[in-house]
């Protein structure tokens, strides 16, 4: 793997990411979006989680993008401010080869120099035992599972809670 690069998404990089997205949400349970976004939304999204200062981050093999990674505000009351909740996404052919691990290592260093504290999962699907080995490996923790939360491709699916602290975590108050 040596041929894979994670950095910082670039606007260039949104129309492999929204195809990749796309895909997931077409094919998969890992989001229970029904509906694909389009480029401009993927966009908007991008932008809004860059301009407040959440680390976005594009997995590329022989510089085509085949994944990404981000994190986001857990929740908008101000007490969340120091969590945020992950998200990662890899194209099919590229899973399973060690690019999810390096994304989120890259993305868990970057919360940890912006200062926050704990990182949540919420993981769509409880069969999605990639993504759940993927977190465990990473020093998630299982918190729980909500049975049957979403209903997708005519069949009810549970959420997976899955959480790590970051840096120093809750051994302290942040200044």
């Amino acid at each position: 793997m040596s041929d894979i690069e994670i950095r910082p998404t670039q606007e260039a990089d949104l129309p492999a990411i929204t195809a990749i997205y796309g895909q997931a949400v077409r094919e998969g349970t890992a989001t229970f979006e029904l509906d694909p976004p389009d480029l401009a939304e993927m966009t908007r999204r991008f932008r809004a989680l860059s301009d407040g200062g959440f680390p976005y981050f594009a997995a590329l093999l022989n510089g085509q993008v085949v994944g990404y990674a981000y994190a986001g505000p857990y929740r908008p009351r101000p007490a969340y401010r120091f969590t945020v909740e992950n998200s990662v996404y890899l194209a099919p052919a590229s899973q399973r080869r060690g690019i999810g691990m390096r994304l989120m290592r890259a993305l868990i260093e970057a919360c940890e120099i912006r200062g926050f504290r704990q990182m949540i999962a919420v993981i769509g699907d409880s069969a999605n035992a990639g993504s759940v080995g993927l977190h465990t490996a990473c020093g998630f923790e299982m918190i729980g599972t909500h049975p049957s939360v979403g209903l997708k491709f005519g069949r009810w699916l549970d959420t997976v809670m899955m959480q790590r602290a970051l840096g120093p975590g809750s051994s302290d108050i942040p200044a």
